[in-house]
C-alpha cells in the first residue's frame, strides 16, 4: 500500500465513481503499454540480431517518414510534456509520481523505435505479426486516456493528446499494412505499396535516388487519386475509348486473381468434401488483406467521433467568452480532423473498392472456370437460367458481402461509441432512448427473417424468368414462324409476376425495416431530452448540439444496419449457392502415361478390367469400352435411359460408321467417350487427341479464322488444304473481309450447311487423332455431301487418322471400314460394310430404297481424283453463295455521347408512373423540410431559455452564410461538371465492356462440350479474362474517379468547417463590430457543417449515379427504337383459311439487307392446291428464303405471294402465320410439359395427340420416356435431335392446316424412318399442299413437282421422273450425286 500511495496519492487506485482514476490511466493504459511496448522491440531485436544479409531489406522513402519522422515527431512531443512536468517543478508546482512514469516511458519508448529504425533487421522487427498486433491492441487502451483529456476542456492539452494518439494510431496502421504490402510485393521485388501506379518498374536496389522520387510522387497521386486527371482531361474534350483508361494494377489482374480464389477453393474441398463453403475459402484469399482494412476503418469510425467532442468544448468555450487562444487551436483542430478524415475515408473506400473488385474478377473467373471443366451430365442439375444468374446476380452479390461484413461490427461499434458519449454529456437519460432501439431489435430480426425468406424465392423465380428469356430471344425466329409470341411473352410475364410478387413482399418488409430504423434517431432524441429535463438539469447549446451531433451520427449506422442485414443474407444466399455449383465433380477421367491416353472410370476396380488387355492391343486401339454402363442423369426423380456398352474396341486409323434408328444412342456413344455422360459402370479408354463436331454445330462469334483455328497456330497451306476439302473457299472469296469476315452469335449469319462445314473444317484442321462427327452430312446437299466425303473424311488430311462418324448417309456408310450398329442405347452389331450387307442390320439405312432405280444414273467409270471430281460439283458459275441471311461484317457495340437527353428522364417517368414519382419527390421534399424545422426550432429554443441575446435576426445570418458559399459553390459545380463528363462515360464504356462478358459465358455454356473435346479450355479461359480484364479497367477508372471527387468536396467541407469555427470565435470578442451568432446559431451551424461533406457528396454522387443509371435506360429506349415488323394488316382472315392451299408467287425478290445481294431474285411459280412440292438446291441457294417469304419473316422488296387469291402483305403476320404450319430446319421444344409442346393452347385431345406421334414413329420413345406429361427440358435434350425432328412434325400434322412447310424436317433421321415419314406425309397429307425443302434427293422422289433453285433463281422445276430422263438437267446432276 506505501508503493501505491507512493505512486497515486490523494488519488483512488482505480476507480473515481465515474470513470478509471487518473492514476490508473497513467499507470496502466500510459506506462504498463509503453514498458511492454519497449520490451517487445528490444526482444524481436536482440532475436533477429544475427539475420543473413538476405532477408536484408532497404527503408525507401515513405517507410522513413513513418518510422523516423513520425517517431520523431512524437517524441518531441513526449519531451515537450517532460520540459513542461520540470518546468511546474521549477516554479514549485507538485508533480505526482504517476505522471513522470507515464511521460517518461512514452518517451523512451519512441526513441527505441526510432533506435531500432536504424538497424538492419529494422523490417524483421517491426513488421513482426506479433508486434503489429500490439500495437492495434495498444491504440485502443489509449483511448481512455484521450476522453479523459477533451473533458478537461483545456484546448493544448486537447490538441496534444490528439497529436499522440494519431500519430500512434497512424504508426500501427502503417506496420500493419506495410507488412501486408510487402508480402504481396516480394515477388515482384519491389519497394512501392503501390506499384501498380509507377510508370517503371526496374529494381529499386539499382535505381534508388530516381525511384524514390517516383515514389514519393505515386504516394502523393495515391493519396489525392490524380492520377485519373489525365482520364477526366480527356473526357472533357471527347468521347473516351477504352485506351484512355488507367492502366490496371499487377494485383487485379483477373489472371492473378483466379489463380488466388482456385487454390483457396481446392483446399477447402480437400478439407470438407462433403460441405465446402465459398465464404471460407473467400476468408482464406482475402480475409487477411480485408481484416486488416478493418483497422483503417476502426481508426476513420473513431475519427468520426473526435468532431462533436470538439464542438462540444468549442460551444463551452463560446458560452464563456474566454481563453482566445484556445478557441483558435479548437477551431482550427476541427477542421485538421475533418481534413484528416477525408484522407482516411477515400483510402479505405479506395482499399475495399479494391478487395472487392479481386474477388468479382475471381469469382466469376472460377464460375466461368467451373462451366469448362464440369460435364454436361453434372450441369444438368442446373438450369441454363441458374447457371447465368451465377455469373450476373450472385457474383455481385457475394462482392458486396465486403461491404456488408466490415459493417456489421462497425455499425454496433459507433452506436456504443455514440451512446457512450451521449452518457457523457446527459447521463442516464440517454437509457431512455437506448430502450426505444433494443425494443426495435426483434422486430428487425423478425423482418430480417421475413426478408431471407422472399429473396431466396425471388431467385429462384430470377432463375426461371432468365432461363425463359433466353429461350424466348434464342428461338425467337422459330416463335414467329409458330405465332407463339404472345404466348411465350405470357408465360414470361407469368414468371416476372411472380418474382415481382416475392420481390415487392421484400420491398414492403424493406421499407418497415427502413421506417423503424429511420425514426429511431427522432424517437431517441425525444426521448433522451424529455427524461434529461424531467431529472432537472437545464438544456444548455453545448449539450444540445453536441447531442445533435452524435444524433446525426447515429442515423447513419442505424438507417444502414437494416441494408447491411440485407446485403448479408443476399451474400449467404448467394455463397451457398454458388458452392453447390462449384461442388460439381468435374470430368471424372485420368490421364494415363503418356499423357495422350484417357481413361473414364466409374470406380477405381474398373481399371482392372483393362489390366488384362494386352498392351500391343490397347497400341492399335483408339477407344475401348469394357461393360460401359453410362446415364445423362443420375438423378432418382428423373427418368434417364441407361446406355451399355458391354464391349466395344474401336481400331485405330480407320473409318467408323455409327448407324441406328433416332433416338438409338449415337450422340451418347459419343458424348460417353468424351466424359459428358455418368459413368455408372466400367471403364472407357482412348488413345490420342480428339476434335468434335457435335450434332448441332457449334459457331464461335467471330471471325471464320478464329472459329478454324481455335486457339491453334495459323499454318497457311494447312488451312487453305482445309477450306477447300469442306467446299468453304468459294464461300469464303465472296464474304465481306474474307475469313476475317464476322460471324454472330450461333453463326445466325451462316446457313445450316455453312455452319457444319465450319464445324468439320476446325475438327480437320486441328488434325487429332480421334475425329469424332456427329451428322456432319445431313447439313448439305448431296453434291457437297459427295466433295466432303471424297475431299474432307477420306481424304489426305485425315490419313491415318481413326474417324468414328455418326451418319444416316449411304454414301459414307458404304465408305466406312468398320460399322457399328446401335439399337435403344445397346451395340448389336459391329463389322466390316461386306458383312453389313448381309446382315440382318442392312434393313436400318434402307439400303435398297435410298438408291435412284434407274441404273443409267450410275456413272459407267469411278471417279478417284477430288481433282476430277471438284469441277462438276463446283463449276465457277455455280459456287455456293452467301447465307440467306447474308454476310455482314458486325459492327461495334454502339454507345452515345454526351449527357443524357431530357426524353431518357421522361421515359423512365412514364413507365414508373408519373404519380409515383411526384409522390416520391413530395415526400422526400418534406422530410427533409421537417428536418431541417426541427433543427432550427431547437436552436431558437436554447437561446431564448439561454442568456444570449443577439442585435441580428437569425436570417441575417442565414444570409452571410450563404454569400460565404458562393465561392465554394461555384467551385463545386466546376468540380461536377469536370467529374460527369467523365463519369458517364466511364458507365458508357463500363456497359459496353460488360456485355461481351455474359455473351462469351452464355456461348461458353452452349458450347463447352466442344471446348473440352479441343482441350481448347486454355484458350477459352485466356479469351474471357482478357473480357475481364477490360471490365476491371473500366471499373477501376470508375472508382478512381468518384473518389478523386469525394476526397475534393470533403476537403472543401473541411475548409468550411474550420471556417465557421474561426469566425465564431472572432466574433466572440468584444468590440468587435458584428457578433457572428449565439451559440445555438453557431451549434446549428456547425451541426450542418460537419455532414456537409456528405451532402455534397451524396448530391453529386446521387446525381451522377442517376445519370449512369440512365444508360441503361438509354441503352433500353436504343433497343426499342430497333424497327419492328408490320404486325397489322387491312385484310381479316376467315377462320378455316386456307381452303383449298394454292400458293403463287409472282416475281418476288427479297433481299436481307438493302446493300446485300438478293436471296431471292425475280421468283415466280405456281403450287396448285393439295399439291406436294420440293425444294432442292446446293447450300446458300435460296431455298429457305422461299418459306422466310411465305411467313413475312422478312419482308419481300419485290412482287407479290398469293394464297388462295389473297395477297399476304395485306394480311395481319401473326393472323398469316396462324394459319400455316412448319417444320423448322432446327427443331425446337421449349422447357415444359411435352404436351404443352405438341398442343400448348391445349386444343388437341389426348387420343390425337398419341395418333400424331404414332404417324410420327415416335410414339414408342415418349411412352419409355413416361408419356405426355414428362418435362422436357431446355431446348429439348431429353431427346436426341432426331426425335425432337419428329416431335416437331407431329405438332404440325396436329394444326391440320391446308399449308405445311418441311424445311429439312428428316435431316437428322435415318434413311428407313425418313422414307416412311415421307410415305406418312403423302398419306396423311392428302388434300394438303405440303412444301418440302430437302437436301436427300430420295425425299422428293415420289413428289408431284421439284423446283431447283440457285443462287436465288429458279432455274428448274418439274416432275422429278421428267427432269431424271433429262442427264444434263440440274436436277439429275443431284441425284446422281447422291449415289456415288
Amino acid at each position: 500500500m506505501g508503493f501505491l500511495n507512493f505512486i497515486c496519492p490523494n488519488s483512488p487506485t482505480v476507480w473515481d465513481g465515474n470513470s478509471f482514476s487518473k492514476c490508473f490511466e497513467n499507470m496502466v493504459f500510459g506506462f504498463g503499454v509503453n514498458v511492454v511496448t519497449i520490451v517487445m522491440i528490444v526482444t524481436l531485436g536482440l532475436q533477429n540480431k544475427n539475420v543473413r544479409r538476405n532477408q536484408i531489406s532497404r527503408m525507401h522513402i515513405l517507410e522513413k517518414v513513418f518510422l523516423l519522422f513520425l517517431p520523431a515527431l512524437a517524441a518531441c512531443l513526449s519531451f515537450y510534456d517532460i520540459f513542461y512536468l520540470l518546468k511546474a517543478v521549477l516554479q514549485g508546482h507538485t508533480i505526482v509520481h504517476h505522471e513522470w512514469f507515464f511521460r517518461w516511458s512514452q518517451f523512451m519508448s519512441w526513441m527505441t523505435i526510432l533506435l531500432f529504425s536504424k538497424c538492419e533487421y529494422w523490417s524483421l522487427i517491426f513488421f513482426n505479426r506479433v508486434l503489429c498486433f500490439w500495437w492495434i491492441a495498444k491504440s485502443f487502451l489509449e483511448i481512455p486516456r484521450l476522453q479523459t483529456s477533451f473533458l478537461s476542456l483545456e484546448a493544448i492539452r486537447c490538441i496534444k493528446e490528439s497529436c499522440s494518439f494519431v500519430a500512434g494510431v497512424t504508426f500501427g496502421v502503417f506496420i500493419n499494412v506495410a507488412r501486408i504490402i510487402r508480402g504481396s510485393t516480394e515477388k515482384r521485388k519491389l519497394g512501392s505499396l503501390e506499384d501498380a501506379l509507377l510508370s517503371d518498374g526496374k529494381d529499386l536496389e539499382e535505381n534508388h535516388i530516381r525511384d524514390s522520387d517516383r515514389t514519393v510522387h505515386s504516394y502523393w497521386h495515391l493519396l489525392t487519386f490524380k492520377s485519373i486527371n489525365s482520364v477526366m482531361d480527356l473526357g472533357v474534350t471527347k468521347q473516351l475509348d477504352f485506351e484512355d483508361l488507367i492502366q490496371l494494377p499487377h494485383e487485379l489482374n483477373p489472371s492473378h486473381c483466379h489463380s488466388t480464389l482456385l487454390r483457396c477453393w481446392a483446399a477447402e474441398e480437400t478439407k470438407y468434401c462433403t460441405d465446402p463453403s465459398l465464404f471460407r475459402a473467400i476468408c482464406y484469399a482475402y480475409g487477411w488483406p480485408y481484416m486488416f482494412l478493418g483497422l483503417l476503418k476502426v481508426l476513420n469510425d473513431l475519427i468520426s467521433f473526435v468532431g462533436p467532442l470538439l464542438l462540444n468544448a468549442l460551444i463551452r468555450f463560446l458560452q464563456q467568452g474566454s481563453g482566445h487562444f484556445d478557441g483558435y487551436l479548437l477551431a482550427i483542430s476541427l477542421g485538421l480532423t475533418s481534413t484528416f478524415k477525408s484522407f482516411l475515408d477515400t483510402q479505405y473506400s479506395f482499399h475495399l473498392a479494391k478487395i472487392k473488385l479481386k474477388l468479382r474478377s475471381s469469382i466469376m473467373t472460377v464460375v466461368y472456370r467451373k462451366c469448362l471443366y464440369v460435364s454436361l451430365a453434372n450441369r444438368s442439375k442446373f438450369s441454363e437460367g441458374e447457371v447465368q444468374t451465377f455469373m450476373s446476380i450472385d457474383a455481385d452479390r457475394t462482392v458486396n458481402l465486403c461491404n456488408s461484413f466490415h459493417d456489421m461490427w462497425s455499425l454496433p461499434l459507433q452506436i456504443v461509441v455514440a451512446l457512450y458519449l451521449l452518457y457523457t454529456q446527459v447521463k442516464f437519460a440517454f437509457l431512455a432512448g437506448l430502450t426505444i432501439t433494443i425494443l426495435l431489435i426483434p422486430v428487425n430480426k423478425w423482418i430480417s427473417t421475413l426478408i431471407a425468406s422472399a429473396t431466396e424465392k425471388m431467385m429462384k423465380q430470377k432463375d426461371e424468368r432468365i432461363k425463359r428469356a433466353g429461350e424466348f430471344l434464342t428461338y425467337i425466329r422459330t416463335l414467329k414462324m409458330y405465332s407463339w409470341e404472345l404466348l411465350f411473352a405470357n408465360r414470361l410475364i407469368e414468371t416476372r409476376a411472380s418474382e415481382v410478387k416475392h420481390l415487392s413482399t421484400r420491398k414492403y418488409l424493406d421499407a418497415w425495416c427502413v421506417f423503424f430504423w429511420a425514426t429511431t434517431p427522432t424517437l431517441f432524441s425525444l426521448s433522451t431530452f424529455g427524461l434529461f429535463t424531467l431529472m432537472g438539469h437545464p438544456l444548455d447549446a453545448a449539450t444540445v448540439f453536441t447531442c445533435v451531433a452524435l444524433f446525426n451520427t447515429l442515423i447513419s449506422p442505424l438507417n444502414a444496419f437494416p441494408w447491411v442485414i440485407n446485403g448479408l443474407i443476399d451474400a449467404i444466399i448467394s455463397t451457398r449457392r454458388l458452392s453447390r455449383f462449384l461442388s460439381c465433380s468435374e470430368l471424372n477421367s485420368q490421364m494415363l502415361p503418356p499423357s495422350d491416353e484417357l481413361l473414364h472410370e466409374a470406380d477405381p476396380s474398373s481399371s482392372c478390367l483393362l489390366k488384362g488387355q494386352d498392351e500391343a492391343f490397347l497400341e492399335n486401339m483408339a477407344v475401348v469400352f469394357r461393360d460401359a454402363h453410362c446415364v445423362w442423369s443420375n438423378n432418382s426423380e428423373e427418368q434417364s435411359t441407361v446406355f451399355k456398352w458391354k464391349t466395344l474396341d474401336l481400331p485405330k486409323g480407320i473409318l467408323i460408321a455409327v448407324v441406328g434408328e433416332v433416338g438409338s444412342g449415337k450422340s451418347s456413344l459419343l458424348n460417353s467417350i468424351l466424359g459428358e455422360m455418368l459413368l455408372v459402370h466400367g471403364s472407357i479408354y482412348s488413345r490420342g487427341s480428339i476434335a468434335y463436331v457435335s450434332q448441332v454445330p457449334w459457331i464461335l462469334s467471330g471471325t471464320i479464322r478464329d472459329n478454324i483455328l481455335f486457339g491453334k497456330d495459323y499454318d497457311a497451306k494447312r488451312y487453305a488444304d482445309v477450306l477447300q476439302a469442306c467446299a468453304l473457299d468459294v464461300d469464303i472469296s465472296l464474304m465481306v473481309g474474307g475469313d476475317l469476315s464476322y460471324i454472330g452469335e450461333k453463326g445466325l449469319n451462316l446457313s445450316g450447311g455453312q455452319r457444319a462445314r465450319l464445324a468439320l473444317a476446325r475438327a480437320i484442321y486441328h488434325g487429332a487423332d480421334v475425329c469424332m462427327l456427329d451428322d456432319v452430312l445431313s447439313a448439305v446437299d448431296a453434291q457437297v455431301a459427295r466433295w466432303i466425303l471424297r475431299n474432307a473424311i477420306l481424304g489426305h488430311l485425315m490419313d491415318q487418322k481413326t474417324q468414328i462418324l455418326c451418319t444416316h448417309n449411304v454414301q459414307a456408310i458404304s465408305s466406312a471400314d468398320m460399322i457399328v450398329v446401335m439399337d435403344r442405347g445397346h451395340v448389336k452389331w459391329t463389322g466390316s460394310f461386306a458383312d453389313f450387307s448381309e446382315s440382318p442390320y442392312a434393313t436400318i439405312p434402307s439400303m435398297e430404297d435410298s438408291k435412284i432405280s434407274s441404273q443409267s444414273l450410275r456413272p459407267k467409270n469411278s471417279i478417284n481424283s477430288s481433282s476430277e471430281l471438284r469441277p462438276n460439283l463446283i463449276p465457277e458459275e455455280d459456287c455456293i453463295t452467301l447465307s440467306e441471311e447474308a454476310q455482314e461484317a458486325i459492327e461495334i457495340e454502339l454507345r452515345k455521347e454526351g449527357t443524357v437527353e431530357l426524353g431518357v428522364y421522361k421515359s423512365y417517368a412514364t413507365f414508373s408512373s408519373w404519380k409515383i414519382v411526384i409522390v416520391i419527390s413530395l415526400s422526400a421534399i418534406l422530410m427533409q423540410a421537417s428536418r431541417n424545422g426541427n433543427d432550427l426550432w431547437l436552436s431558437y429554443w436554447v437561446d431564448s431559455t439561454g442568456s444570449h441575446r443577439t442585435m441580428y435576426s437569425t436570417g441575417f445570418y442565414l444570409i452571410l452564410f450563404l454569400l460565404l458559399l458562393l465561392p465554394f459553390g461555384y467551385i463545386y459545380k466546376k468540380l461536377q461538371f469536370y467529374y460527369r463528363s467523365t463519369s458517364r462515360e466511364l458507365r458508357r464504356l463500363d456497359s459496353v465492356s460488360r456485355s461481351p462478358i455474359y455473351a462469351s459465358f452464355t456461348e461458353t455454356l452452349d458450347g463447352s462440350s466442344t471446348i473440352r473435346a479441343f482441350n481448347a479450355k486454355e484458350y477459352f479461359f485466356t479469351r474471357f479474362t482478357e473480357h475481364i480484364a477490360l471490365y476491371q479497367q473500366t471499373s477501376y477508372s470508375e472508382i478512381i474517379a468518384s473518389l478523386w471527387l469525394s476526397l475534393r468536396l470533403q476537403l472543401i467541407a473541411a475548409f468550411i468547417n474550420s471556417f465557421i469555427a474561426i469566425m465564431a470565435v472572432v466574433g466572440c470578442r468584444g468590440g468587435f463590430p458584428v457578433n457572428f451568432g449565439t451559440p445555438g446559431l453557431v451549434g446549428l451551424a456547425l451541426s450542418y457543417a460537419s455532414p456537409i461533406v456528405s451532402l455534397m457528396s451524396n448530391f453529386l454522387t446521387s446525381y451522377t449515379e442517376t445519370e449512369k443509371e440512365m444508360v441503361s435506360i438509354e441503352r433500353v429506349l436504343q433497343y426499342m427504337d430497333i424497327p419492328q415488323e408490320e404486325l397489322c394488316g387491312c385484310n381479316s382472315l376467315h377462320p378455316d383459311w386456307p381452303t383449298q392451299g394454292y400458293i403463287k408467287f409472282e416475281h418476288v425478290t427479297l433481299r436481307y439487307r438493302p446493300s446485300l445481294p438478293a436471296a431471292l431474285h425475280d421468283v415466280s411459280f405456281n403450287i396448285a392446291a393439295g399439291m406436294q412440292v420440293g425444294i432442292v438446291g446446293r447450300t446458300g441457294a435460296g431455298k429457305s428464303s422461299v418459306i422466310n417469304a411465305l411467313f413475312r419473316l422478312t419482308p419481300i422488296c419485290g412482287g407479290q405471294i398469293l394464297v388462295d387469291g389473297v395477297n399476304i402483305a395485306d394480311v395481319a403476320v401473326r393472323d398469316l402465320r396462324s394459319h400455316l404450319s412448319v417444320v423448322p430446319q432446327s427443331p425446337f421444344l421449349f422447357d415444359g410439359p411435352l404436351r404443352d409442346n405438341l398442343d400448348p393452347f391445349g386444343e388437341k385431345s389426348d387420343i390425337k395427340i398419341w395418333e400424331a406421334l404414332e404417324k410420327c414413329h415416335v410414339k414408342e420413345e415418349v411412352e419409355a420416356a413416361g408419356g405426355l406429361d414428362i418435362h422436357v427440358k431446355e431446348a429439348g435434350i431429353s431427346f436426341s435431335v432426331g426425335q425432337r425432328q419428329l416431335i416437331c412434325l407431329a405438332r404440325a400434322l396436329l394444326k391440320s392446316s391446308k399449308i405445311l412447310c418441311l424445311d429439312e424436317c428428316t435431316a437428322n433421321v435415318d434413311t428407313r424412318t425418313a422414307s416412311i415419314l415421307q410415305n406418312t406425309i403423302s398419306s396423311e397429307c392428302k388434300g394438303m399442299t405440303v412444301i418440302t425443302i430437302a437436301h436427300r434427293i430420295s425425299v422428293v422422289m415420289k413428289m408431284d413437282n421439284v423446283m431447283v433453285l440457285d443462287h436465288g433463281i429458279l432455274v428448274e422445276q418439274g416432275r422429278p421422273e421428267v427432269l431424271l430422263q433429262n442427264e444434263f438437267s440440274r436436277f439429275s446432276s443431284f441425284a446422281k450425286a447422291s449415289t456415288m
